[in-house]
């Protein structure tokens, strides 16, 4: 165990880029083999809008993300938060630390974007994608990053992460998005039961329905305890479904110009 924490404690560079890419390639391969949905589109061309605004995020990360990490050594050096006041167990620390690191990385951010019109305008950038695929999950505006990071910040304070948890959480967040935006098909009888304990693709498909209220449900990543705690979990036929926003004219997912000025547009509509 002591390798383990060591290893995500120094990840180098490099592994978290094939990590974040490697898992990209697998599930774009799985969905040409086993696709959901068969959509009339460029594949190429689609992934390429989307992984602009993955670019948005590397370069974030590079001149911000060194701050998280200051933040996860201080946490560590003064004993603040919850792993650094209570002795527990070694696995305690991991399934608890990743559990709360998904509420206040993903499920609570995730959340007020869709309640706090402001904010929302900048998520609608993700929800505008029509043909959702494994890149969907890159489709962040700049904007956006910054609440998730911010929210995740204060997460960190308050666990008391240490840097290779929260190393350990990014990179499972990362192969979680993968998995579950990737347009793959996965029988019900394997999704509903994946379902019960993690965030699974039929249900965060759901989630991608262009109106209310499958749009306001399902906002964790890796742990669907969160949705079902709080009353937000939700679970449809994705044969039903329909990809994108209704106050947003489709055919504009892939016009980067138009997806980068949606949170500054006082045109469009804050209600779906």
């Amino acid at each position: 165990m002591d390798t383990f924490i060591e290893y995500w404690a120094n990840i180098p560079p490099a592994h978290r880029v094939l990590i974040l890419m490697g898992g990209m390639v697998l599930f774009w391969l799985l969905e040409g083999y086993y696709p959901l949905f068969r959509f009339s589109f460029k594949r190429y061309k689609h992934a390429g809008v989307n992984l602009v605004f993955l670019a948005t995020t590397l370069v974030l990360n590079l001149i911000f993300g060194a701050f998280t990490i200051l933040v996860c050594d201080w946490v560590y050096d003064y004993q603040i938060g919850l792993m650094n006041w209570f002795d527990f167990s070694i696995w305690v620390d991991i399934i608890a630390g990743l559990l709360l690191m998904d509420l206040f990385g993903q499920y609570i951010p995730h959340w007020l974007m869709h309640h706090v019109k402001f904010m929302w305008k900048f998520h609608m950038v993700h929800h505008s994608d029509t043909k959702v695929d494994v890149t969907t999950g890159t489709r962040h505006h700049p904007g956006e990053w910054l609440f998730r990071e911010a929210s995740t910040i204060i997460g960190i304070v308050v666990i008391g992460a240490p840097v290779w948890l929260y190393f350990l959480y990014r990179g499972l967040s990362a192969m979680f998005t993968h998995f579950n935006h990737a347009n793959i098909r996965v029988p019900r009888w394997l999704d509903r039961p994946i379902s019960w304990i993690f965030v699974s693709p039929n249900m965060h498909k759901v989630h991608h329905h262009y109106m209310r209220p499958q749009t306001d449900s399902n906002y964790s990543n890796i742990f669907s305890v969160w949705d079902r705690l709080f009353g937000t979990f939700r679970y449809d036929d994705v044969a039903s479904l329909k990809y994108g926003l209704d106050v947003l004219d489709e055919r504009t997912d892939e016009d980067l110009g138009y997806q980068f000025k949606i949170p500054f547009d006082k045109n469009i509509r804050t209600d779906y």
